[in-house]
């Protein structure tokens, strides 16, 4: 499981960006277009074969303990359909140390779901997994 912030950003198609002109007419100025008209944090959970669930956090709020415990009982429901025979093996759930994943309720609940909590060493020198497979592009320096 990781969180990150996705920017919102809708491109202007090719067709939406022709214009009629004569050959010897100058090119029409543009204004510069801001690229993202806004930014989100979204939760998203994979496993090795590929992403589960992700879920877009609604504007104004922050993950809190309930919040995140709902998506864990929606991970498990989600992961029963998507790998089926996988799932009787067990759960080896790993996230960071935010507040909301260390909070006693997130803790109950990983127990009643029986999902196995591997413990995120607290500033690790490593970068997550999801900094190489999930998202590299976002997570590019420019």
């Amino acid at each position: 499981m990781d969180e990150t912030w996705l920017y919102h950003y809708d491109p202007e198609t090719k067709q939406q960006s022709m214009e009629c002109r004569h050959s010897g007419s100058p090119l029409p100025k543009k204004f510069r277009v801001q690229k993202s008209t806004g930014k989100f944090p979204a939760s998203i959970f994979w496993d090795q074969d590929g992403i589960l669930l992700i879920d877009y956090l609604p504007k104004d709020q922050t993950i809190k303990a309930e919040y995140y415990s709902s998506l864990l009982v929606q991970l498990k429901d989600i992961s029963k359909e998507k790998r089926r025979g996988k799932f009787t093996k067990g759960v080896l759930f790993l996230h960071d140390n935010s507040p909301s994943h260390r909070a006693l309720a997130t803790q109950k609940k990983l127990a009643y779901l029986r999902f196995q909590y591997l413990d995120h060493p607290p500033y690790s020198p490593d970068l997550a997994p999801s900094d190489y497979h999930l998202f590299p592009g976002p997570k590019k320096t420019i």
